[in-house]
């Protein structure tokens, strides 16, 4: 028999990796960090291998590990490629090179007949001003790559607009998309394996303020069966042409007329913590599982309703998540800085009502809008 114990390397040392160990240590797991310090949230987690050290410290890692993930699609191609020479990288280059960049992600996207905001790839004032005429405004300027929380987004409600927004972005490539008429952002979380089993988590229905999310509803309220379909024929497409191995997260709008995907993360997602206690398997069980080779786990809810809420720039009342029945507080041991996820709050609840309610006892860990 298989031993089932696999020593898991991952690039990153955050609290995505934080999660992962928490989550597959029972599984019987081993991890190690490829990190910049030990004040990082998985440095107590398992062995450290500080990229401050010298540059052995990744062939460290390697050694160490029987398979290598990362915490962000951030993460360096190279780096995968040459890991990848020997020791398997899950998810492996194609979905990492496709996720970096913009332009690649929405021609993946269109290629498989998933629907997408109208965009244009730009690299010049001229080609915006083009662009623009095509699209039309508003619409939204995007860096290609390394965008994240909202940042690297520029909105053009006017033509008018157009030079000055290159004055004071442009000079590298840009790629322009068409504004979308939308009447919520939702979310699917999806989960393949080495022998190709495929499981889906319900749609949820994601709130963000200044770029960065601040809570999920699991499942997504009045979500059709048809529209859940939808997304998973979107995300077994997307799973099978990468070859995908482990959690992809595809973040999408709901229109009038269907949904449109708006972008994807191969790996665990914010939008997937509610699954810790929400779910019967979480999104790192399941990405644990599926890159060590084993059956993937049950992705149905355990009752009827989820929310998780971040916990964002300051650590704030805790106290009182700590006193409600069915709330559970994750911190990531991280200190407080403007705009940092400092940690989340799962809630669980039998009714809309009782989750609606126990909301808004948390509201002080909600954006003042």
């Amino acid at each position: 028999m298989t031993p089932i114990t696999k020593c898991i390397g991952v690039l990153g040392a955050g609290q995505l990796g934080r999660m992962l160990a928490i989550a597959g240590y029972p599984l019987g797991q081993k991890f190690g960090f490829y990190g910049n310090s030990d004040d990082e949230p998985s440095a107590l987690l398992g062995q450290m291998y500080k990229q401050s050290d010298d540059a052995d410290s990744l062939t460290q890692l390697v050694e160490f590990a029987d398979v290598i993930t990362y915490e962000s699609e951030n993460t360096s191609i190279e780096q995968v490629r040459e890991i990848a020479k020997t020791t398997p990288v899950y998810p492996a280059e194609k979905s990492l090179y496709t996720s970096q960049h913009r332009g690649r992600e929405k021609d993946l996207l269109a290629q498989l007949g998933i629907p997408t905001p109208s965009y244009q790839v730009v690299d010049s004032l001229e080609s915006l001003k083009a662009a623009v005429e095509i699209i039309s405004v508003p619409s939204i300027l995007k860096t290609t790559t390394e965008g994240y929380d909202g940042k690297g987004q520029f909105l053009i409600r006017d033509e008018s607009e157009v030079e000055q927004t290159w004055k004071e972005v442009g000079g590298r490539e840009l790629i322009l998309e068409g504004f979308v008429d939308f009447k919520r952002e939702l979310s699917i979380v999806a989960v393949r394996n080495t022998n190709n089993e495929h499981v889906y988590y319900p749609l949820v229905q994601n709130v963000h303020h200044k770029g960065i999310l601040r809570y999920t509803i699991a499942p997504a309220r009045e979500i059709s069966e048809e529209t859940q379909k939808q997304a998973e024929l979107f995300m077994e497409r997307l799973l099978d042409e990468l070859d995908h191995v482990g959690v992809l997260t595809l973040e999408l709008f709901e229109t009038e007329s269907g949904l449109v995907a708006n972008e994807m993360a191969p790996r665990v997602h914010n939008s997937g913590h509610w699954t810790i206690e929400g779910a019967k398997t979480s999104q790192f069980e399941n990405h644990v599982r599926a890159i060590s080779g084993l059956p993937l786990g049950d992705t149905s809810p355990r009752q009827p309703l989820a929310a998780m809420i971040n916990i964002i720039g300051e650590t704030g009342p805790i106290e009182k998540a700590l006193q409600m029945p069915d709330a559970f507080l994750h911190l990531y041991d991280k200190a407080e800085r403007e705009g940092r996820k400092l940690g989340h709050i799962n809630l669980i609840a039998e009714t809309e009502d009782e989750l609606y309610e126990k909301i808004k006892q948390l509201n002080e860990f909600l954006p003042k809008i």
